[in-house]
C-alpha cells in the first residue's frame, strides 16, 4: 500500500522576516569573497595525489569535507581535508565582520541563508570534484580498534575525485561496491561506534521530518521521513573523531581553546528513562549505560521511538566554552561533551559554521609549533557568543518551518481521525505527544493516551497563522483499545 502524498503551498518568507534572516551580503563583503585568494599559497604541501571523495546531501555545493580512509597493517589511516576558510578570509575585513554577525548558515526548505557568499562557500573555497583547493588536512593514525594513536593537521593542497551522497554510499555498501577511498568506512564506523559506547556516549538514531518540494505542483511542499542509514552513522564518526582530536590538541597545549560542551544529564532524567523502559517492557541490564541500552533497540519499534525521543532530554545545555590563560581551573567534566563523553571541538564545517575557522587555526598553529594568531585569541569570546545566539535562532527557524508546513498540510482536515504512536505521555501541564504517519506529523494531543501505544486520535485544529496543531484522544465512538504494534511508522531525526 503506497503512502498518499499530501502537499500544500507554503511560503517561508514570513519566517525569514520574523527571524531577520537576510540573504544579501554587504557590497564590500561580497567583493572580498569574489576576490579571495589563498594567503598560504606558497607554503602548502601538495597532497593532490590522495584520491579524496566528499559525502554530502544531494545537490549540496558548500562542500567542507573530503576524506580518504585506508586499512593498514596496524589499523586505519584517515586523511580528512577541511576547506581552509581561514586562508581566504581577511580576519580584519568586511567579510569576517559579516560572517561573525551571522554565525552560521541557516537552512530553510526553499533555500539557505549562507554564512559566506555563495561565490566563496559554493565556489572557490568548496571542495568540489576535480578542483585543486586549499585545505586544512588532518592525518589520523588509528589502531585495530579505531582508537587514535597519532594525529595532526597542516595546510595542504588537495583534489577531490568524486562527489557522493549518503543514500548512494549506503547502496554501494549494501552491494559491495564502495568507492576504494572509503572501502574501509563501514568497518571503521562500526568500531568507532563501539568505542563511543565503551566511553558512555549516547547516540540517537531517530529519523527526522524533512520538508521537500512537490515536483508535481509549483510552490507546493510536502513532509517526508527518511530512515537514518548506517552510512550516516559511519560518516558522522569521521567528523566526531576529528573534533575529539582537535579538542585534545588544544587542551594539551593549555590555552586558548574553543570547545563544544554539554553538561552531564541529571540523575533524575536517567531515572525517568529507566521507569519508561520498564513500563514499555524494555530490558535494561544494570551494567548498561543509556547509550548501550539505546544501541540494542530496533529503531523501527514504538519502544525505540519513545525511548530515543525521551533521551533527547538528556542532551540539553550544549554550548561553547572558551579556555584562556585567565580561565579559572575547570574540571575535566566541565570541558566534555556529555553525549560524546570526551572533549570535543567543531572543526569540520567552516563554510557553514563560524567556530570551526577559529578552532582550526588554533590546531594548525599548535601542530606547526607557531603562535596562535592574535586575531584568533581576540575573537574567541565573540565567536562563542555568535554561535550560541545563532544556534538558538537556527533551532527556532527549523521548528518554525516544520510547524508551518504541518499546520498548512492539515489546515483543511479538522475532524479527521488518524492512527498515531504515542511518543510521550501527558505530564502535568504538558500535553501528550503523538506521531502520525500520513502526513508525517509530530504534535500535541489532549487527553491521556498511553505512552508507546498506537491509538486513534482526532485532529481538533490546524492553524497556519499560529503554526499550531492540536489532536485529541479518545475519539468519540471509536475502539479505544491501545495496541503496541511491531511495525510503527518510521521517522527521521544533531554534529
Amino acid at each position: 500500500m503506497h503512502q498518499r502524498i499530501v502537499s500544500a503551498p507554503v511560503d517561508f518568507g514570513a519566517i525569514r522576516s520574523e527571524f531577520g534572516l537576510a540573504s544579501a551580503y554587504p557590497a564590500e563583503a561580497s567583493t572580498e569573497a569574489r576576490d579571495a585568494s589563498d594567503a598560504f599559497a606558497g607554503d602548502r604541501a601538495d597532497r593532490t595525489d590522495i584520491p579524496f571523495v566528499t559525502i554530502d546531501p544531494p545537490g549540496a555545493m558548500d562542500l567542507d569535507q573530503a576524506l580518504h580512509l585506508e586499512r593498514t597493517g596496524t589499523g586505519f589511516l584517515l586523511h580528512y581535508a577541511i576547506a581552509d576558510v581561514g586562508a581566504v578570509i581577511d580576519p580584519h575585513g568586511a567579510l569576517a565582520k559579516e560572517s561573525g554577525a551571522r554565525g552560521q548558515t541557516y537552512y530553510l526548505p526553499d533555500g539557505t541563508v549562507p554564512l559566506h557568499p555563495p561565490v566563496l562557500s559554493e565556489g572557490t573555497a568548496s571542495l568540489l570534484p576535480e578542483q585543486r583547493r586549499p585545505a586544512a588536512l588532518w592525518t589520523i593514525e588509528l589502531d585495530e580498534n579505531a582508537e587514535p594513536q597519532r594525529f595532526s593537521v597542516a595546510r595542504a593542497l588537495v583534489r577531490s575525485r568524486a562527489r557522493l551522497d549518503y543514500a548512494g554510499v549506503q547502496a554501494d555498501a549494501d552491494a559491495g561496491r564502495l568507492h576504494p577511498s572509503i572501502a574501509a568506512l563501514p568497518e571503521f564506523g562500526k568500531r568507532r561506534i563501539e568505542a563511543g559506547l565503551r566511553r558512555g556516549a549516547i547516540g540517537l538514531r531517530l529519523p527526522a521530518q524533512s520538508i521537500v518540494r512537490d515536483d508535481r505542483s509549483d510552490g507546493h511542499w510536502r513532509l517526508i521521513v527518511e530512515p537514518r542509514t548506517a552510512a550516516d552513522d559511519w560518516n558522522e564518526q569521521v567528523s566526531l573523531l576529528t573534533g575529539m582530536c582537535a579538542a585534545r590538541i588544544m587542551l594539551d597545549a593549555g590555552a586558548p581553546a574553543l570547545l563544544r560542551t554539554m553538561p552531564p544529564p541529571a540523575e533524575s532524567a536517567i531515572a525517568s528513562m529507566h521507569r519508561t523502559a520498564a513500563a514499555l517492557g524494555v530490558e535494561w541490564p544494570e551494567e548498561f549505560s543509556v547509550g548501550q541500552m539505546l544501541a540494542r533497540l530496533d529503531p523501527n519499534t514504538p519502544a525505540a521511538l519513545v525511548l530515543m525521543s525521551e533521551a533527547t532530554s538528556l542532551l540539553r545545555g550544549a554550548s561553547y566554552t572558551v579556555v584562556t590563560e585567565d580561565t579559572v581551573a575547570a574540571t575535566p567534566e566541565s570541558l566534555e561533551h556529555s553525549a560524546i563523553r570526551a572533549p570535543y571541538a567543531h572543526v569540520t564545517a567552516p563554510l557553514r559554521r563560524l567556530t570551526d575557522r577559529f578552532s582550526t587555526e588554533i590546531c594548525l598553529a599548535r601542530c606547526a609549533g607557531t603562535e596562535v594568531p592574535q586575531w584568533v585569541r581576540d575573537g574567541l569570546a565573540d565567536t562563542a557568543d555568535s554561535m550560541r545566539r545563532s544556534d538558538a535562532i537556527a533551532g527556532k527557524v527549523e521548528r518554525a518551518c516544520i510547524d508551518l508546513t504541518e499546520s498548512t498540510l492539515l489546515a483543511e482536515r479538522a475532524g479527521t481521525e488518524f492512527d498515531a504512536v504515542v511518543v510521550r505521555e501527558a505530564n502535568g501541564n504538558r500535553a501528550a505527544e503523538i506521531f502520525i504517519a500520513d502526513p508525517p506529523v509530530l504534535g500535541p494531543c489532549a487527553g491521556e493516551p498511553p505512552e508507546g501505544a498506537t491509538v486513534r486520535v482526532r485532529l481538533v485544529s490546524a492553524d497556519p497563522v499560529a503554526r499550531k496543531i492540536t489532536f485529541a484522544y479518545p475519539v468519540q465512538g471509536a475502539d479505544e483499545t491501545a495496541t503496541r504494534p511491531t511495525a510503527p511508522p518510521q521517522r527521521r531525526g544533531n554534529d
